[in-house]
């Protein structure tokens, strides 16, 4: 398995993620998002990796939100936060999920991260001990959020953090242009919940990226505007 190296490592002076980017609506930031750099601070150094599937989840009118009709509660307070706040849930009751909160505060949006790709082979190594598998494809080591907050170490000791704020266990650095990405969308995975949002096509992904989760025959090409 080798990482992609397009995007490279990035040095200490990488920038952060443009903060206008955390004032969009959940749908604006999902496929913005791609392209860009997760940084992860471990007791074994940085992990950057580049995020390659997204999902988004819209507000108080979007039944596949946990925060429709405006639920607020102890799980889902931190979705009304202003944009840039890390939201981090549980499923299942064993696999985590990292979500960016965007837009303004008391608007709960949020974008789920589903995969992402390690820049070097240092940090594919890191992630895949971590994981404590063998990494056959590259799905198998970042493809899925229960897969990528296993890889990275992420878990609710992380949830009402922030990703804007350099320094702390993890942030967003600008990567790739999103314009200059190959985008596909299709529907949100494992949501019959939603009823008639089950079918929106809200979830984003590099067309043809290897640690993609699932790829959707149907995906439609995305062009931002």
């Amino acid at each position: 398995m080798k990482p992609n190296r397009s995007g490279g490592r990035k040095t200490a002076a990488a920038k952060l993620l443009q903060p206008e980017l955390y004032t969009l609506t959940a749908l604006e930031a999902a496929p913005r998002l791609l392209g860009q750099h997760l940084v992860r601070l471990t007791e074994d150094g940085e992990i950057r990796c580049r995020i390659v599937e997204t999902e988004s989840y819209g507000g108080a009118e979007d039944k596949g939100s946990h925060a429709y009709g405006d639920r607020r509660t102890a799980r889902t307070e931190v979705m009304f936060s202003a944009g840039g706040a890390v939201y981090v849930y549980l499923i299942y009751g064993m696999y985590h999920c990292l979500n960016v909160v965007t837009a303004a505060e008391d608007e709960p949006h949020a974008v789920l991260i589903r995969a992402v790709e390690p820049l070097t082979d240092r940090d594919a190594e890191l992630m895949a001990a971590y994981r404590g598998i063998a990494v056959r494809k590259p799905s198998d080591l970042s493809g899925g959020p229960g897969k990528l907050c296993r890889a990275l170490r992420i878990d609710r000791s992380l949830n009402r953090t922030r990703f804007d704020i350099r320094g702390g266990a993890l942030w967003i650095e600008q990567g790739e242009p999103p314009e200059s990405i190959d985008i596909v969308q299709a529907p949100r995975i494992n949501i019959p919940y939603a009823e008639e949002y089950a079918e929106r096509p809200w979830r984003f992904y590099i067309q043809g990226n290897p640690y993609v989760s699932v790829s959707d025959p149907l995906a439609q090409p995305f062009r931002l505007h």
